[in-house]
């Protein structure tokens, strides 16, 4: 897909990368893309501080404009009201949303366009004038905790049915979301690999912090939130005193009890470019996942971040770690957990970490968006010539 434009509407770009950061990166090697900032899933809390701390850099973004972060790439923030289920809100935001893209499209160069979401509640704002709809679903929205699931649930169905493409990440996604639209189809994540095979290289020194911890080092980086199983951490923690349990990210959720083991180190954010330095310095990677329905529906990017790295890693039991078994060694419980890790200890050679990363050459970001542009040129090709032997079929006299 090349020379076309697109305009999305996804997470904040500040925030730690994600899918949508690497699809729209890789997308925008030949094509233009506009990055539009939340327009908001959930009610903001105005006692939250961390909630006003993000309006304030949403007044910030507006007022700065759009801003190129890349060839061919500009992110905006849009200015919108922050209530995705109130009719009066949304309604004026349409009408916000009208202007403020075709001010921007002319100031960019963006006449035909497509319009893409990466956020379930986004169907009010199909239909400003693009060429084709693109829903690109990542999760099992309604499961998470901080939003309302019915309404979200609504509100992504009617998306579904809008747009002209679903793309969804995992299998059991497509499942879901299929019986909405026909056009759904498998867009698995892919990795930047080449960023994470530095692990490998030895010019890569392993970061300072772990490189004189106890060995082995169980090693985890990404969000620690509620869907983290920091019992099942907890409880490796301590029937193996003598590994390190290194967790790699910023906590949303109460990490205190992890204090009462020494053997467990909360290293906090760190930044995407020193993740490599991080993985040198694992003997394991994992991925401990609770089992829920929003667990069940994930397919974690790290994952082949850690095979990347040429680490062996050990997950919990969601559906899309088997698919990279054997590299990826799946636990049902917490002894099987365990023993996978004893397992995972007696692989890390480093020419089985030259293969396991070897096998992930295959699917990098660049690899997954040219799948996708595929996908979308061809039903845009449909689309547009079921729209002119629509307008041949009329008859004579009929206006067009």
């Amino acid at each position: 897909m090349t020379g076309e434009s697109i305009v999305c509407f996804t997470k904040d770009w500040a925030e730690d990368p994600t899918s949508s950061n690497h699809v729209m990166r890789a997308l925008a090697r030949n094509n233009r893309v506009l990055w539009l900032n939340s327009v908001c899933t959930r009610s903001p809390d105005f006692a939250s501080g961390r909630d006003l701390r993000k309006i304030g850099r949403k007044l910030v973004g507006f007022l700065g404009g759009p801003r190129q972060v890349a060839d061919n790439l500009w992110v905006y923030t849009p200015l919108v009201l922050p209530f995705p289920h109130n009719p009066v809100a949304v309604a004026l935001n349409r009408r916000l949303l009208g202007l403020t893209l075709a001010a921007l499209r002319r100031r960019l160069g963006m006449r035909d366009f497509q319009l893409w979401s990466f956020l379930p509640t986004t169907a009010e704002y199909m239909g400003l004038g693009e060429s084709l709809a693109v829903y690109y679903c990542t999760d099992e929205w309604s499961a998470f905790a901080h939003v309302d699931g019915e309404r979200v649930a609504a509100s992504e169905q009617a998306l579904c049915r809008k747009a002209d493409i679903v793309f969804t990440t995992s299998r059991s996604l497509l499942e879901r979301k299929k019986p909405f639209n026909p056009e759904t189809h498998l867009a698995s994540h892919g990795v930047d690999h080449a960023h994470f095979a530095q692990a490998l290289d030895e010019q890569t020194p392993p970061a300072p912090e772990i490189a004189t911890l106890p060995r082995p080092v169980i090693g985890f980086f990404g969000l620690i939130e509620r869907w983290i199983d920091l019992d099942l951490l907890a409880w490796v923690a301590e029937r193996r005193p003598g590994w390190s349990i290194v967790l790699v990210g910023k906590a949303t959720v109460d990490v205190s009890g992890l204090g009462r083991y020494a053997n467990v180190h909360l290293l906090g954010r760190r930044p995407y470019a020193e993740l490599p330095r991080y993985c040198k310095a694992f003997d394991v990677a994992v991925c401990p996942f609770v089992l829920n329905e929003l667990t069940q529906n994930v397919n974690p990017i790290k994952l082949r971040e850690y095979l990347s790295a040429g680490l062996p890693t050990v997950s919990t039991a969601i559906p899309e770690a088997a698919a990279y078994s054997p590299a990826c060694r799946v636990a049902t419980d917490r002894d099987g957990f365990l023993a996978a890790c004893e397992a995972a200890l007696a692989e890390g050679s480093d020419e089985r970490r030259r293969r396991r990363s070897d096998a992930m050459r295959a699917e990098t970001w660049e690899g997954k968006a040219e799948e996708i542009g595929r996908i979308v040129q061809h039903v845009k090709g449909r689309k547009r010539w079921d729209s002119e032997h629509a307008l041949r079929g009329r008859p004579l006299g009929v206006g067009v």
